[in-house]
């Protein structure tokens, strides 16, 4: 059994004293685990830092056993960004979640594309980067089943004024139908829901970090009896709602 494809590194770990189990996020074969030999040595370890983009091999005597990777560089993306903690902050957030929510050998094309994008702006250090990034987390709540609808309201069904979201149904709804519950519902960040300036205002950020973690625990983690993962509750502190710009 084998098959060829590119994939990021998620995470590995130390297999015996010379070998490394690593999992990697692909476009064709979703999230899969594999043996690189020598991957726990000094000269195969800096190919498998996560956030690398690689090519791979996966051999195996039959589908369902563990397999092993043959693999080559295509882009090590966080030797990039090194001196930027905000971005190592949010890469290392946003593998673990794949890495922690993703059923293993389950393809995920789009948010494949998504993630290499978020990592395409990481590395240019694009002024919109916190807002892919966002986005990103709504986009893997969608593909797990749990999309949120900011189309239009949930009570008058209109498509403007959308200003929070209902924390149990995930719906948007209208500051005008809000009313005296607008405190018990979640801010609706503007940029979710209109064409994006080049650079949100950190605020917003933090709201929409608000948003979709609310619903990655409610959906996700909570029902598993699991916490967020550290990373993302690090990256998520690192906005804050009275920051006026990033």
């Amino acid at each position: 059994m084998e098959w060829r494809d590119e994939g990021i590194v998620l995470s590995r770990r130390a297999l015996g004293e010379r070998d490394a189990l690593l999992v990697l996020f692909t476009p064709d074969h979703g999230r899969h685990l594999g043996i690189v030999k020598g991957g726990a040595g000094r000269r195969r370890g800096p190919l498998l830092q996560p956030g690398n983009r690689l090519e791979a091999t996966w051999r195996a005597r039959l589908e369902r056993h563990l397999g092993q990777f043959d693999l080559e560089a295509i882009r090590l993306y966080p030797a990039g960004f090194l001196d930027r903690p905000r971005e190592l902050a949010a890469l290392a957030s946003a593998l673990v979640l794949l890495d922690v929510t993703l059923p293993e050998r389950d393809p995920h094309p789009r948010l494949y594309a998504a993630l290499l994008a978020l990592l395409e702006h990481l590395a240019a250090s694009a002024p919109d980067w916190p807002a892919a990034y966002v986005e990103f987390e709504l986009l893997l709540l969608a593909e797990l089943g749990f999309g949120l609808d900011l189309a239009s309201c949930a009570v008058t069904g209109e498509g403007r004024d959308l200003a929070y979201v209902s924390p149990k149904t995930g719906r948007a709804v209208s500051r005008g139908a809000a009313g005296e519950w607008a405190s018990r519902l979640l801010p609706l960040p503007a940029f979710l829901i209109g064409e994006a300036p080049a650079e949100v205002p950190a605020g917003e950020i933090a709201q929409g970090l608000r948003l979709a973690g609310h619903f990655l625990n409610r959906h996700i983690f909570e029902p598993a009896d699991r916490l967020m993962p550290a990373p993302r509750v690090r990256f998520a502190g690192l906005w804050h709602p009275e920051e006026e710009d990033g």
